[in-house]
């Protein structure tokens, strides 16, 4: 509604569904995704939480009713959350089991080598089946399993302790866009990658994407390109296996870089 802030109304997910389902031609979507939390919550450049911001919002479980009325339509298969911490996935799970509901079957999260926060903040615990009661749990859907195209070695450091990338590349083009995956400590990691990448016998792209896919609770991880040559390189990632000794070293890589100060 131009008149109304947009909401996860009943109402407002009806009309925005059924938009969506006419500009795609089709009857149905097999899943639906609920794309931002509307309640305050602390995510991305608010990183501390603070009661003061919190605010009136569409109750979780109205959501879950609105949801439950799309899925009952037939045009929605299944539905997921997306950019959500453990609570809401907590608070969701919740609500689903109170009105019969269908669980998120899905979490689309940023995650990547340079920001682990989805296991590390409890909300892989959360979607766990030990957690979520139910199999296989909530998947996760990783976006961002570059950083933005930080771990794909356009970045790696030269010879002479400088860095360039094509002028096209998205840190480049867009300097305010993630800066914290083009911060010094993110680059020096991505710099290690790179180096454990070319040990390997794989590219750096690759390297990050097959490491997402191990991951115990990713449902699929989403890739982007702006070429044929960087599509085709992304999905030979799935032909590349990872030993144990390999995933020990980026866990390494990944403790050194939260705390510099770790002996090898």
């Amino acid at each position: 509604d131009e008149e109304q802030p947009a909401r996860l109304t009943a109402a407002q997910m009806a009309r925005a569904l059924d938009a969506s389902l006419a500009r795609l031609q089709t009857d149905y979507v097999d899943l639906y995704q609920l794309h931002w939390p509307e309640r305050y919550t602390n995510i991305f450049a608010q990183r501390d939480y603070k009661q003061a911001f919190e605010r009136a919002s569409t109750s979780i479980d109205d959501q879950v009713l609105g949801v439950k009325a799309l899925l009952d339509s037939g045009k929605v298969r299944a539905w997921g959350l997306s950019n959500e911490n453990a609570v809401g996935v907590g608070l969701f799970l919740a609500a689903c089991a109170r009105h019969g509901v269908p669980p998120p079957a899905t979490i689309q999260n940023d995650f990547s080598l340079l920001h682990r926060k989805f296991e590390e903040d409890g909300t892989a615990e959360a979607c766990a089946p030990v957690r979520a009661g139910f199999e296989p749990g909530v998947g996760l859907l990783a976006y961002g399993v570059l950083a933005g195209g930080a771990l794909s070695g356009k970045y790696v450091k030269r010879g002479d302790g400088t860095r360039a990338a094509p002028a096209d590349s998205r840190h480049v083009a867009f300097p305010l866009f993630q800066p914290r995956y083009v911060s010094g400590a993110s680059l020096d990691a991505a710099d290690a990658y790179a180096a454990l990448a070319a040990k390997r016998g794989v590219t750096p792209s690759q390297l990050a994407i097959q490491w997402a896919r191990s991951r115990e609770y990713m449902g699929s991880v989403i890739i982007g390109a702006t070429s044929l040559e960087q599509l085709e390189a992304n999905w030979r990632a799935a032909t590349v296996q990872l030993s144990d000794q390999c995933l020990q070293a980026i866990d390494e890589i990944h403790l050194r870089r939260r705390d510099p100060n770790k002996e090898d």
